[in-house]
């Protein structure tokens, strides 16, 4: 599935599952940018991905502003002279109840996860459609389909991202343009974390016990690698997929979440 000349935007790809996908990319010869809210301090992230063996450019995006994200892709269409796959991972988590759900809470999770996707597809798709090709991938989750109590925010914007994709999918299909999502079960990323590092407080449980309990929670009975989304991912956005769109994805280990 190599893919040399061709060019692909990873957004929130310093961490977790879009590290992952850029670095797989890269394997396949993609001309990779990673966006990043963390891309202002260009020297870090250049460190961070040097770490993790990611050949990959970096630049400050925020998906939450018009602004940034026409600035940020306009400079990888300066340099490579389009953009021919977009993997959508950017996202943010807060819980809330919704009896007392602040609307900072709620915003910002729609905004980034949700409305961030939208501002991205609608900047490149306009090169997508010149070039005749594109693809676009955007990572929803389980909790899109089966929602998860103190998580309305975040269930409601990956949810919004099904629908989105399907419209994408339709106006994009005849300029060889597709658009599907991948919805995980626990990903061991960092947001994994933030509920394993919640769970060891409010318990007193261990860190290898909570993370027991959490790969347990699937007839499989481990928790998904970064990796493992990679590798779809980039089948994905292959000359061999374009067929597939207006797809998800669900890579839930057999679990209903």
């Amino acid at each position: 599935m190599t893919q040399i000349n061709k060019t692909a935007i990873v957004t929130g790809g310093l961490s977790g599952m879009g590290l992952a996908i850029a670095r797989r990319l890269g394997r396949d010869g993609v001309d990779v940018t990673i966006g990043t809210r963390r891309g202002g301090d260009a020297k870090a992230a250049r460190e961070i991905l040097a770490q993790q063996g990611v050949q990959a450019h970096v630049a400050a995006l925020d998906v939450r502003s018009g602004d940034s994200v026409a600035e940020f892709v306009g400079d990888v269409v300066s340099r490579r002279g389009g953009v021919d796959i977009l993997i959508n991972t950017a996202g943010v988590y807060e819980e809330a109840a919704i009896i007392d759900h602040p609307d900072q809470v709620w915003d910002d999770q729609i905004d980034t996860n949700l409305s961030g996707t939208f501002r991205m597809i609608r900047a490149v798709m306009p090169h997508m459609k010149s070039a005749g090709w594109g693809r676009i991938v955007n990572m929803a989750s389980v909790a899109a389909h089966n929602g998860m109590a103190n998580n309305a925010a975040y269930c409601a914007s990956k949810a919004g991202l099904l629908g989105l994709g399907r419209c994408v999918s339709l106006e994009g299909a005849a300029h060889g343009i597709t658009c599907v999502s991948i919805s995980p079960t626990w990903v061991e990323t960092e947001m994994l974390k933030q509920f394993i590092d919640a769970d060891i407080e409010a318990t007193g449980k261990s860190r290898e016990a909570v993370r027991a309990d959490y790969a347990a929670s699937n007839p499989q009975h481990q928790l998904v690698q970064p990796d493992e989304i990679a590798e779809l991912a980039a089948f994905l956005v292959s000359d061999a997929a374009r067929a597939i769109t207006m797809e998800d994805f669900q890579v839930n280990a057999g679990s209903l979440w």
